[in-house]
């Protein structure tokens, strides 16, 4: 299985050799990063892309927040190009998760805010994860199911559906700008990880996004965490249903091996699932670990 180590820095060695491409934004609108890594969504909502989980950010006047934060090498320069778009204050940091690819950067947000916001299972899973334990900053506040908080004239609303990707995945909404960052609960057209140490759940996963997609309307636009360069990380909500159908598709194939008594190693042999090889490009996680992830998760 793919370890969370292995899994970061192949990650980071992927994204850094990804291409920059346009970005499919809601209703197929095309949303071109700016060669800073920054990309304008809509209504004072966007994303910066370096190495890591997508950031997305908020600038309204009154407000500046960041979601996620990469790591300790592009936190700064995410930092100095807020700063090159706005004076306002940091007002909060949100942590999608866990993963150091997305609460690396934490330490430095941390300098201009005193405020994190995640999940209630997130400091402890940060603190169950491999790493320099003395370099991680914790969120400093944290929610249950929901969480809401008025920011300019913006509403931010924060949900958890129970475990997914891990058991501390948060939904966030910025209201106004009908813009929703997922977090890695989306691998834009991309082989997800599946965190089984972390409490994933791939079948409340599935359950997961069809909250989500319910709760969102055409216009939405959709920043996932990671993505096929083909695809982007801007997107809206089919792509909802693209990764719901593909952790269906994985499910079953797995359950269907297991009935007829293929091995693991077997199993794992499997090159694409059908319907979705698109999957397969440069890219640091296997179609083998997916199987053999869900493949514990059946196993208990």
């Amino acid at each position: 299985m793919c370890s969370r180590r292995h899994f970061l820095k192949t990650l980071a060695t992927a994204l850094a050799a990804a291409p920059a491409v346009s970005l499919g934004g809601a209703g197929g609108t095309p949303v071109r990063p700016l060669p800073d890594g920054f990309t304008v969504l809509r209504r004072g909502v966007g994303t910066f892309r370096a190495q890591g989980g997508t950031i997305g950010w908020l600038i309204r006047n009154g407000a500046l927040v960041v979601v996620d934060t990469q790591s300790p090498k592009t936190a700064p320069d995410c930092w100095s190009g807020l700063r090159d778009r706005t004076d306002e204050a940091l007002d909060l940091v949100i942590n999608t998760h866990h993963h150091g690819d997305h609460t690396g950067g934490n330490r430095v947000f941390a300098e201009h805010t005193d405020r994190i916001v995640a999940h209630e299972n997130v400091p402890a899973l940060m603190r169950q994860s491999a790493g320099d334990e003395a370099s991680k900053t914790y969120p400093t506040e944290t929610f249950e199911t929901e969480w809401a908080e008025t920011v300019g004239d913006e509403t931010i609303a924060l949900r958890y559906h129970g475990p997914a990707h891990t058991r501390g995945d948060a939904i966030i909404h910025f209201e106004k700008a009908n813009v929703v960052h997922v977090g890695d609960l989306v691998f834009n057209r991309a082989y997800p990880y599946i965190d089984v140490q972390a409490g994933a759940d791939s079948q409340n996963w599935i359950a997961e996004l069809e909250a989500i997609y319910g709760r969102c309307t055409d216009d939405t636009i959709i920043i996932h965490g990671h993505a096929n360069p083909e695809f982007g990380p801007a997107g809206n909500r089919n792509d909802l249903l693209v990764m719901r159908d593909f952790l269906a598709a994985l499910n079953e194939y797995v359950q269907q091996q297991r009935q007829a008594g293929a091995s693991l190693d077997e199993m794992k042999q499997k090159e694409a699932l059908e319907g979705f090889e698109g999957f397969q490009f440069d890219w640091a996680l296997s179609l083998g670990a997916c199987i053999e992830a869900v493949y514990r998760e059946q196993e208990g």
